[in-house]
């Protein structure tokens, strides 16, 4: 070892040593060593890169004052003169830009300019005495630096800070400004997804220091996001930063670090399209379903359809959300509108029941023909196309045909002949009208007479089959039409139900 290690050795086992328990000064002692032989191989030959870089910035002034300057310097202990002062080293955060933000992991990606600025107290020198020099950059491995680490770190690998140069000032003022990649946690809050705001901290603080030995303080009020690009997700609406003593349980000291909230809110924009839109279209979709005639067979088809298609949208937000118990307020739509369409297909196939009720079906109750096929069936403008079943058409012709024709007479062959005489000679006038029949004969009456009633019975049964087959018609048709009308109602509360659902959806984002 030569002269000036030596003296360095010396000089450095005698700076700060208060501050060492006594079982770390061997390490303290070989560490002194170490950087000593260090600094005689940097002195001798400094390297080319080092050599270039200082000859050009500050020339052969800079030279020697870096050679002054670190004869006898150690970067590994407290640059103060007295180890119970505190260091005071001030912090100031510039959010470059947002990389990433994964909700489902909870990690936030961020591109930031770190400046920290300290005193040291070994690093000092006249201006006069150099040429009036009053600053010089060196790399910032050569001096002292605070172990300001992120503690919301959320990085599964170990990344050390870049090794940029400092400002080093003639009062000993230091400043480092390194840009880094940071991934710290960040609890994300999908309650109002996608119209949420989410606060994402930033916690700096040494990691070995207590308050008392280094003691960190913020620059500004707030993170700079004067360089800030902007994110084609994110609104950054502030980054404000508060200072916090913290005294954990393991050790009595004070512990202080700076927290930056970074204030973030979510463009809505892209999710609306893709995500909200087509749930809200579809949504209105699925009460037509109730509109859709039940003899097409195909309103059970659509419900499934629709409900298939919510699920593929449900699917894609889980995908993007943590698994959390706050549920989104997009995925509260989709289960709402999936619980309607599932309501509202059950209730088709309720509906496709009643419609096809056939002859062997009960006839529709009292009140079921008062309440939905008299007063609901006006409200909601359900009518039946062409004649009502409930008035058959033969009995209204047979109606007409006694107001034109009067009450035919009905035969009966077991009266006298003499008794029945007048009526055979009005029947034979009927006869001659109706039958053509031209004869005056009694016997000739008494045939066509008995013809005539047979040829009555045979209408009355044909009429009573008609009637009997028109009322078995009747039955069916009005189970048909009090499944249209419970159609149509369901359709009307859907709609309703899928507006209103909606509408305090939008309110709560708002």
């Amino acid at each position: 070892m030569n002269g000036d290690a030596k003296n360095f050795s010396d000089k450095h086992s005698q700076m700060d040593l208060g501050c060492i328990p006594e079982e770390g000064l061997v390490t303290h002692q070989v560490a002194s060593s170490v950087f000593a032989l260090k600094y005689t191989t940097l002195k001798s030959d400094p390297g080319p890169s080092f050599r270039a870089a200082v000859e050009t910035a500050d020339g052969k002034y800079a030279q020697k004052l870096f050679n002054d300057l670190f004869e006898d310097y150690s970067n590994a202990l407290r640059p103060v003169e007295d180890t119970d002062k505190v260091l005071n080293v001030t912090l100031q955060i510039t959010l470059s830009q947002i990389k990433d933000m994964d909700e489902r992991n909870q990690i936030l990606t961020a591109y930031l300019w770190i400046r920290q600025i300290w005193h040291d107290a070994y690093l000092t020198w006249d201006r006069d005495q150099y040429d009036g020099l009053d600053s010089i950059r060196i790399p910032s491995d050569l001096v002292w630096r605070p172990d300001i680490v992120l503690y919301n770190k959320a990085d599964d690998e170990s990344s050390e800070p870049v090794n940029t140069n400092v400002v080093l000032r003639y009062d000993g003022l230091i400043t480092w400004d390194s840009p880094a990649i940071t991934k710290s946690s960040c609890v994300v809050d999908v309650t109002y997804f996608p119209f949420d705001n989410q606060q994402c901290n930033l916690t700096f603080g040494s990691w070995t220091y207590n308050g008392n030995q280094v003691d960190i303080f913020n620059a500004l009020d707030s993170g700079d996001l004067s360089d800030f690009i902007e994110d084609v997700e994110w609104e950054v609406h502030g980054m404000p930063a508060v200072k916090n003593v913290i005294s954990y349980g393991c050790c009595s000291e004070p512990y202080p670090d700076v927290t930056f909230t970074l204030l973030l809110k979510r463009r809505s924009s892209f999710y609306i399209v893709n995500l909200l839109i087509p749930c809200v279209l579809i949504s209105f979709l699925a009460p037509l379903s109730f509109y859709l005639p039940a003899a097409s067979g195909e309103k059970v088809s659509l419900g499934v359809t629709i409900l298939l298609a919510m699920t593929v949208f449900q699917l894609m937000v889980a995908e993007i959300m943590p698994a959390s118990e706050n549920v989104p307020l997009i995925g509260k739509y989709y289960i709402a509108t999936m619980a309607l369409i599932t309501a509202s297909t059950a209730l088709t196939i309720m509906v496709m029941n009643i419609h096809f009720c056939g002859a062997e079906a009960r006839p529709v109750p009292h009140w079921a023909r008062v309440v939905i096929l008299k007063y609901m069936s006006r409200i909601l403008f359900v009518y039946d196309v062409g004649e009502s079943c409930l008035s058959p058409r033969h009995d209204r012709q047979r109606d007409h045909l006694t107001k034109v024709y009067g009450k035919l007479p009905e035969p009966n062959l077991n009266t006298t002949r003499n008794k029945d005489l007048p009526r055979k000679k009005e029947m034979n006038k009927l006869l001659k009208n109706d039958l053509g029949y031209q004869g005056e004969n009694p016997q000739d009456a008494d045939s066509y007479c008995a013809r005539y009633q047979v040829l009555t019975k045979n209408i009355e049964y044909i009429a009573k089959c008609l009637k009997d087959h028109r009322a078995t018609n009747s039955k069916g048709s009005e189970w048909k039409k009090v499944a249209k009308v419970i159609d149509r109602f369901f359709m009307w509360i859907f709609f309703i139900m899928v507006f209103v659902m909606t509408i305090l959806i939008i309110a709560r984002a708002d």
